[in-house]
């Protein structure tokens, strides 16, 4: 079993980009949360619900060219093994086609700059969201408290 690791870049304050999988709003969370092996859930602080799944269309995207690649990879040198041991064998011979080509993996560059910082006293945590939502609103992305004042 082979494993590979996406790498998202941060903002220049430090935080990554991520979508709710329930109402499709963007926000932005420290990377040092998300990398928190404590934190265990996520909420949308726009809907207030925890939405499971967070990952935007560039990181899905990018999952599966890397899947791709890695399955591409893994294919082409199981059949090149089977190709070097039928070799000298007077029965069978199997020969291995080209190389496949591999998917071009872009690198995920922060966007959607025009948010402001939230902060949450509850969790002493910080998220970036719509400046609109700070006036109105909001709810923390850790512990999914109302912070509405």
């Amino acid at each position: 079993m082979s494993t590979f690791e996406i790498s998202i870049k941060s903002d220049k304050d430090g935080f990554i980009l991520l979508q709710c999988s329930l109402c499709g709003e963007f926000f932005k969370l420290l990377a040092s949360d998300l990398n928190d092996e404590s934190t265990l859930n996520i909420w949308c602080p726009y809907c207030g619900l925890n939405g499971k799944e967070y990952y935007t269309k560039e990181v899905l995207d990018m999952s599966m060219k890397m899947a791709k690649n890695e399955a591409n990879r893994m294919m082409f040198n199981s059949l090149k093994e089977l190709e070097r041991k039928t070799k000298n064998n007077k029965f069978i011979n199997f020969k291995v086609g080209k190389k496949p080509e591999m998917e071009v993996v872009s690198i995920i560059k922060p966007r959607i700059e025009n948010m402001q910082i939230m902060k949450y006293d509850c969790c002493k945590t910080m998220a970036k969201i719509k400046t609109g939502s700070i006036v109105t609103g909001s709810y923390c992305p850790l512990c999914g408290g109302a912070n509405f004042e």
